[in-house]
């Protein structure tokens, strides 16, 4: 399989707090990969390396080849990484379309000599991306919600929103911190069953999950973490079954 991204022997330190203690994890593309271990292991800090919302104490970070430690946020993102959050951050007063058409990137509108100069250009391009917006809202079943504002949707509905806005961006790289958290059984299935089709639309996955039902369910890779190391990676069914681990995940 291809390597997309590489953490190699990465580390951080908050204040003298060893959150990531020199973690080694390649995500292959293609394939999702799932993050667990207890609170406090270390997985949305790593998260947030990957992305650069944090900069690194040691190590390096490559996608694709190109070495991304160190980046800011912004350019990660352009390369092709993005990421949804543990809170669903939407723009809560506008509305699902707008939000959907406002992920997507390089848009003619967001330089002034084009809204200026080029009106044509802008006006096609604003059609384009409300098209495409469509799209990816038709994916995960909000296309009949788009006028209502991002607020007035359900939980599980701003949970698909999230995942509509992660699409528009555009990225290869998907990483999903607890998507179905807080879901009732039928949106989580529905979830479930959205993680799985992001494969079949070139996506690569990795996901945080605290509910090791769904890690079984969607992922074809697990890591395990703890005190910001990864003690044991590997198939989902041989991972979860390891009785030492299951101790130190369920504090027994």
């Amino acid at each position: 399989m291809e390597s997309l991204l590489i953490v190699e022997e990465v580390s951080k330190n908050f204040a003298g707090i060893q959150a990531v203690n020199g973690l080694s994890v390649t995500l292959e593309k293609g394939r999702i990969a799932g993050l667990i271990g207890p609170n406090g292991a270390g997985k949305t800090t790593l998260f947030n390396l990957i992305t650069g919302f944090h900069g690194v104490s040691s190590g390096r970070i490559y996608y694709q080849g190109t070495d991304i430690t160190g980046l800011p946020p912004y350019r990660i993102a352009r390369l092709g990484i993005a990421r949804s959050f543990q809170d669903v951050r939407l723009y809560t007063k506008m509305t699902v379309l707008e939000n959907a058409v406002l992920a997507q990137p390089k848009q003619a509108g967001e330089k002034l000599r084009n809204v200026y100069f080029r009106p044509g250009r802008v006006r096609r391009r604003d059609r384009e991306c409300r098209q495409r917006a469509m799209q990816h809202l038709e994916y995960v079943g909000l296309q009949k919600q788009a006028d209502r504002k991002a607020e007035d949707l359900s939980y599980g509905e701003q949970k698909l929103l999230a995942i509509a806005r992660l699409l528009a961006t555009e990225a290869d790289l998907l990483l999903l911190d607890e998507p179905t958290s807080g879901l009732d059984r039928g949106s989580l299935n529905e979830m479930v069953q959205m993680i799985r089709g992001l494969v079949g639309q070139g996506k690569t996955i990795c996901v945080i999950e605290h509910n090791l039902d769904v890690v079984r369910a969607v992922s074809d890779w697990v890591v395990f973490m703890d005190q910001g190391k990864a003690l044991a990676s590997g198939a989902p069914e041989a991972v979860l079954a390891d009785r030492s681990l299951a101790e130190i995940y369920f504090g027994v």
